[in-house]
């Protein structure tokens, strides 16, 4: 009692914030239609004033924040997502495995045109997801189709009932990012605090517990594979990335840049000693000996760096081979192409394209600059990954971050969700922009103020203009010396 008496009498205005925020929480969660724009942006902007009032002044009570994370996001336990319609393909998925149905294999169309109903609810999950959804093939990968099932597993006939299992699972990873995040930073010698960027942080909690996706789960395994790669347990590590990558393909991206990871200890020091070696046979047969070292240990490098990415490779193979059929790959394969072909959502550098496409032909070009740009976004992530020594956590992380961003940049589509990634990361290193963009990603919902849901171009370059100059801001000041 006394502690919690001291608690209050001396951090009166933290936990005044913390009250705020759980009662805006409410207010998002339960009383907000995406179409209400000012309040929409009133509750988000105060949600951040308040996230950012806490943690500076939260130089106390590491447990409490804890809980006020956790209490945050079951506040939103029995809402309906408001900002997203996507958890009625993934309760639809998670059915149609229950009923012994591949769901890389048919459209929701394929089904309802056809008069039929797979599964509890049929009609009204394929009411919620939309036109776009229904049409296509799912593209969520195995991982992800597993956390569909338990919730369908659990709750196969409610929807609402769907919605509390799936939160409870992202609920979950979450606690698990807290725990691994808050360890890979202590041994890195970082204050654990900034942890807080990420758990406290509005715009995740919102996206990923209040709308329902999966990065969270996605974000979990990465942070515990990187956690194992720090602590040396590299098998481990690639087991638990391929997790990652069946939950989203996102880390996929990342593979690359592991390239140096396992160099830990290049010829550098081979050069050293010899340039130290005198003219006595002593000296020079100890060169060779180091030199003949150096080049077992290069070698075991390379094994150990096939090694580790043939187990991140197997065992993503594993996890999808219960679904593996000739017309599963081209089912996937044809989804995850549309991503880049057909797809428009948020973009920037991809909309000044096509503006200078329309005005040379006339035409939308998104066909052409849709294959353009992700082979821009593929020469960047193998500069970084051969000419950058990524063999710390640090600049890996950094690395990491700053690839992804440059293919959200050149992206045709950037759905707010996806900068969660760039959240998390940027924990471990010195660049802040992605708690900007967390905050202007908002801006994009304005599109549903029309009633084709179609974009504001003028909102779009604004939410740009402030991510660009904060990025450009901090690429010139070189913010590259070691993470203190």
């Amino acid at each position: 009692m006394l502690g919690l008496s001291n608690l209050i009498k001396y951090h009166k205005i933290p936990l005044l914030f913390l009250t705020l925020s759980g009662v805006f929480y409410i207010s998002f969660g339960y009383d907000l239609e995406r179409t209400d724009s000012e309040k929409l942006l009133v509750l988000y902007v105060a949600l951040f004033a308040f996230a950012f009032q806490i943690i500076k002044l939260s130089g106390f009570h590491f447990r409490l924040l804890v809980i006020a994370s956790i209490v945050f996001r079951l506040l939103f336990l029995f809402a309906i997502p408001n900002l997203s319609q996507d958890f009625y393909r993934f309760i639809w998925d998670g059915r149609l495995i229950l009923e012994g149905l591949n769901p890389y294999l048919y459209t929701p169309d394929s089904f309802i045109q056809n008069g039929k109903l797979p599964v509890k609810q049929a009609q009204e999950l394929y009411n919620g997801m939309g036109a776009l959804s229904s049409s296509h093939f799912t593209n969520y990968p195995p991982l992800n189709q597993l956390c569909f099932t338990i919730a369908a597993l659990f709750s196969g006939k409610s929807v609402l009932g769907s919605v509390i299992v799936m939160r409870v699972i992202i609920i979950a990873a979450d606690i698990g990012t807290l725990y691994f995040g808050k360890k890979l930073l202590e041994r890195l010698k970082i204050p654990s605090k900034r942890i807080f960027w990420y758990i406290l942080n509005p715009f995740i909690i919102i996206e990923l517990t209040g709308n329902l996706h999966f990065e969270g789960v996605m974000i979990f395994f990465l942070v515990w594979s990187l956690y194992l790669l720090h602590c040396g347990k590299w098998k481990w590590a690639a087991v638990v990335l391929a997790c990652s990558i069946s939950v989203k393909l996102i880390p996929l991206m990342f593979l690359p840049l592991f390239f140096w990871w396992f160099r830990k200890n290049p010829k550098e020091n081979v050069i050293a000693n010899e340039m130290k070696q005198s003219v006595s046979n002593e000296k020079i047969a100890s060169s060779l000996k180091s030199s003949l070292s150096a080049d077992r240990q290069a070698r075991n490098d390379v094994f150990k760096l096939i090694s580790f990415y043939t187990i991140v490779g197997m065992t993503t193979l594993l996890l999808f081979l219960p679904f593996f059929s000739m017309k599963f790959i081209n089912n996937y394969t044809e989804t995850v192409g549309l991503w880049f072909g057909d797809f428009e959502f948020n973009a920037s550098i991809y909309y000044l394209a096509r503006a200078i496409g329309y005005a040379i032909t006339g035409y939308n070009e998104i066909a052409i600059i849709g294959k353009i740009l992700p082979i821009v976004s593929l020469f960047i992530i193998l500069g970084f990954s051969f000419f950058k020594k990524n063999h710390t956590i640090p600049k890996l992380t950094t690395s990491i971050l700053l690839t992804f961003t440059c293919y959200l940049f050149l992206s045709t589509t950037v759905h707010p969700w996806y900068i969660a990634t760039l959240v998390i990361l940027c924990v471990f290193t010195n660049y802040r922009f992605p708690m900007v963009w967390s905050l202007v990603v908002v801006l994009s919902y304005l599109a549903y103020l029309n009633v084709d849901n179609s974009e504001n171009l003028w909102i779009i370059a604004l939410e740009y203009i402030i991510v660009f100059s904060v990025f450009i801001w901090e690429l010139w000041q070189k913010r590259k010396l070691p993470v203190s």
